[in-house]
């Protein structure tokens, strides 16, 4: 079957449309709640960056326990755990080291600290992200974790949880064509297929704006102090990227053009069915420290 392209005028008309969607009030919301919903949970705490950037591991420990606890349901961060992971699994996190914005070391350690709570021996942990392919842990995964920083990337629009698994295939670069519209599939490869239990997106130190490859410019980059927790890994990518719209929105006065628009996240909705990515079907919980929150 030949798999549908969903180009910038589809992905601008479904964006209009969730707008317009919040505006028409409670016939439009009526029939959007028929349809399957996902939960997506933002924490966020003004004290765990220091003063130099410093991050503070008890503090962030603890905003990782609150949302893995609210996204669940839980009474305790354990519980919550042992819900998403067996003593029995063999788990890969998959992280991201891109040298200029990476997954914080405490954020690994913070998740790694509760897989070991929930029973998972060390022995069947391991946290990567290039030359996944060739580690042991990530070949014979039984459960996957998926933590990567929130930016904006040349080739997707944005780097979130989506695209952080294309260190899954042998040549990342067969999926840049057409803004990496195709990421989806990837998920779909019986390396990774049904085993994310939980997708993290790191924006304590989000970048909303870049443009050419590698871009990374500090005047881009500011404190949000958040977390963005799901299981649905559409959903969840598509608070990241409305997030760094609105802040580019409020920085620049105008929704600055990025090199492609991320259709990436629409697509692996509708070709890949992968998540939701209408944010009206969107139930997002945000917890914690207010100012600035912009969503």
């Amino acid at each position: 079957m030949e798999e549908k392209i969903i180009t910038r005028r589809d992905f601008l008309r479904v964006a209009a449309g969730t707008a317009m969607a919040a505006t028409l009030g409670a016939g439009v919301l009526e029939e959007a709640r028929a349809e399957p919903t996902a939960k997506v949970v933002l924490i966020r705490n003004a004290e765990v960056l220091g003063d130099q950037g410093q991050i503070k591991e008890e503090i962030l420990q603890s905003m990782l326990d609150e949302a893995v606890k609210s996204l669940l349901g839980t009474n305790g961060p354990l519980e919550a755990w042992q819900r998403l992971i067996k003593s029995s699994d063999i788990v890969g996190v998959k992280s991201n080291s891109w040298g200029k914005l990476p997954t914080p070391k405490e954020l690994e350690t913070a998740i790694k600290r509760r897989l070991l709570d929930a029973g998972v021996a060390d022995k069947n942990i391991d946290i990567a992200d290039r030359g996944v392919l060739n580690k042991p842990i990530f070949l014979n995964a039984t459960a996957l974790v998926n933590v990567r920083p929130l930016r904006t990337h040349h080739w997707s629009g944005v780097g979130t949880c989506l695209k952080n698994y294309i260190q899954f295939v042998p040549m990342p670069s067969d999926y840049h064509d057409e803004g990496c519209a195709h990421l989806g599939k990837i998920w779909t490869s019986p390396i990774v297929k049904g085993k994310t239990r939980l997708n993290i997106l790191c924006a304590l130190t989000p970048q909303f704006y870049g443009r050419g490859a590698n871009f990374f410019d500090k005047r881009y980059v500011w404190s949000y102090k958040g977390l963005i927790v799901g299981t649905d890994p559409v959903a969840v990518d598509t608070v990241g990227a409305h997030l760094l719209q609105v802040k580019r929105i409020a920085f620049f006065g105008e929704d600055r053009a990025l090199d492609v628009p991320p259709t990436h996240i629409m697509v692996a909705d509708k070709t890949y069915h992968l998540g939701i990515s209408d944010l009206s079907r969107i139930q997002l919980i945000k917890l914690g420290w207010t100012e600035e929150v912009l969503i």
